[in-house]
């Protein structure tokens, strides 16, 4: 079973940024695509950004150009740098991850962590 931790989350204003990490544990095997996704209150869980091991990225366009996706691989960890924050960037942010970066994709990865705050203030 692995476990994904997240953490960098904040409050930030306007134009700021952030960094958000995720640490995979309890398996010998990170999962092959990670990624992160993100839910605003009263909305929909919105697909951010998702890496494989060798490094094969995609980003939604609401995020292209601001947000950067990289992992290590060596301490099973993804980031994901937000800049040039927007207040409708505010949401919880969850990291996700799957062997297969299909159902990562399309929302339905096998392992969710469970989510962190980020609030940009206008």
């Amino acid at each position: 079973q692995v476990q994904l931790v997240e953490s960098g989350g904040g409050l930030v204003q306007a134009g700021g940024f952030l960094r958000l990490s995720c640490a995979a544990s309890g398996s010998i095997f990170s999962p092959n695509a990670m990624g992160w996704y993100r839910q605003a209150p009263g909305k929909q869980r919105e697909f951010i950004a998702s890496i494989t091991r060798s490094a094969i990225i995609n980003y939604s366009d609401s995020v292209k150009g601001r947000f950067t996706i990289s992992r290590d691989n060596a301490k099973n960890t993804v980031y994901l740098q937000m800049n040039s924050l927007k207040p409708e960037d505010t949401a919880v942010y969850y990291c996700v991850g799957d062997l297969t970066i299909g159902t990562v994709l399309t929302g339905s990865p096998r392992y969710w962590g469970r989510g962190t705050q980020v609030t940009v203030s206008s």
